[in-house]
């Protein structure tokens, strides 16, 4: 019997099943032909990477996660969804003018209300953030809910779990959602101290081998906080002491994160909810202490805010539509801000084209990277903008994290997506949309202080450099969907 040609006829068979299944399951085209490319020219490691990562299980059972148990719940919520969103666009026109579409667009898509009477404040790196967050969990008088992709057992990371375990000491009831990637160095160690002192604990997707195809893909890279349903946080920063600039890390982390106080908390109590839901197999439901009543005013601010969030449980990528809806209504200036900027055809011909009609556009990327591969890709797609008349800056005084960007000074957004594939398809991530001038104004300020530590790419001379890095950097744009 020749088992060589057996082998090869199996080889030959199980490549066509998976190119077919390359060809049937991805909703991309460029995604499509990356993958094809590496199954066929890389026998049989191609067709092991696409087994354990790009295989498409969005929508799949295991990703369904509902707040709601009955479905005259999940209609009440629509209802007051969009009954106090109608309110909110009636009280407050004169907020969204010009931007009108974009709200209705993520209210219409993932049904997340537009909330006014909120009061805003930008926190930039972790130095600015934690000590509100440690504060805010100190204030907690019912419970406190925490969400994050990394969670490090470090003196930030034990600062926070020493607050936490005390509220939860006091009564409090404290809920903790880790990513089981992203924070697998707590598993052992931090976790267990957290449980023992009366928080509830759950890894988001426990890895394990057998199921590493379908979990490792998927990543909860989500950074929320809520406390008592009035005040949250989110942003880029993560639970780490590299976020903190005080001397003694080597590299110097830039990153930006929110504070709401004010109904804005309520859809990111929701998404956290969902997510605890389907991690602790537990159906919490929603109530006046997870949602208290809004309040009719809130001082003197009333700052109008969105939540836009998407994953593999969503139906489209809703993040992504609401960054091209907001580059869409943009008359006069772009300003983003992005660590891994890999942008997908649609999201670069949006840039293109605005690009080309006059706008202003903008682009801070990092000049230090932590990944060689990731930037290689990245970089390819600079000579298209430049030549658009797009300016690229490169930061330079350390590692630039934030993922935010701002509209004509009007629309800020400030989140946990960063623009490539993996944010856009893949992870479960929330961006906080702020439909208000003085926010926008002082996150565009932030954006120009953070220019005068950058350097402005020159197109002449990005389009002379060496043949063999432009070749190496097509080369790795060929893997940017899979990246």
């Amino acid at each position: 019997m020749d088992w060589l040609l057996i082998s090869e006829i199996i080889y030959v068979v199980l490549l066509i099943f998976v190119c077919l299944r390359i060809i049937y399951d991805t909703r991309s085209t460029t995604k499509s032909l990356a993958y094809l490319l590496f199954a066929i020219f890389v026998p049989f490691f191609g067709m092991l990477f696409y087994f354990f990562f790009g295989i498409n299980y969005r929508h799949r059972k295991m990703y369904s996660k509902k707040l709601y148990g009955n479905d005259d719940l999940a209609s009440k919520f629509r209802h007051d969804v969009l009954q106090y969103s109608e309110l909110t666009f009636k009280e407050n026109g004169n907020a969204v003018l010009g931007n009108k579409e974009l709200a209705f667009m993520i209210l219409k898509d993932s049904m997340s209300p537009l909330t006014a009477k909120n009061a805003l404040k930008l926190l930039i790196n972790g130095e600015q953030k934690f000590p509100e967050v440690l504060n805010a969990i100190k204030s907690a008088k019912h419970h406190i809910h925490i969400e994050y992709y990394i969670y490090e057992d470090d003196e930030i990371g034990h600062a926070i779990e020493q607050a936490l375990s005390e509220k939860a000491k006091e009564g409090v009831t404290v809920r903790f959602i880790y990513d089981d990637f992203g924070s697998r160095s707590i598993r052992k160690k931090l976790v267990p101290r957290l449980v023992e002192n009366g928080v509830e604990a759950f890894p988001f997707l426990k890895v394990h081998f057998m199921l590493f195809a379908n979990r490792l893909n998927y990543r909860n890279h989500r950074k929320i906080i809520v406390i008592d349903g009035v005040t949250a946080f989110v942003g880029g920063i993560n639970v780490s002491d590299r976020y903190i600039n005080n001397g003694s890390n080597k590299l110097y982390w830039r990153d930006t994160h929110l504070r709401i106080d004010g109904p804005g908390a309520q859809y990111l109590q929701y998404l956290f909810l969902c997510d605890w839901n389907f991690c602790a197999d537990e159906l919490l439901q929603p109530n006046a202490d997870f949602f208290p009543p809004k309040p009719t005013q809130n001082g003197n601010d009333n700052k109008i805010v969105q939540i836009a969030a998407s994953g593999p449980d969503s139906e489209s990528p809703t993040i992504l539509f609401s960054i091209l809806q907001a580059i869409n209504l943009a008359t006069s200036e772009i300003l983003i801000t992005s660590p891994y900027f890999i942008p997908g055809e649609s999201l670069l011909d949006a840039l293109i084209i605005a690009s080309l009609s006059g706008i202003s556009v903008k682009l801070l990327v990092p000049g230090v990277s932590d990944s060689i591969l990731v930037n290689s890709a990245a970089r390819s797609y600079y000579s298209e903008l430049l030549s658009a008349g797009v300016e690229i800056y490169q930061y330079q005084k350390g590692f630039v994290h934030a993922k935010t960007m701002v509209t004509d000074k009007k629309i800020a957004m400030v989140g946990t997506a960063n623009m490539d594939f993996r944010s856009f398809d893949l992870n479960f991530e929330v961006n906080a949309i702020v439909y208000d001038a003085t926010i926008a104004t002082e996150l565009s300020d932030i954006f120009y202080r953070d220019l005068k530590d950058a350097l402005k790419i020159n197109p002449v001379y990005w389009n002379s450099r060496p043949v063999y890095k432009k070749l190496l950097e097509k080369a790795a744009r060929l893997l940017s969907p899979l990246l």
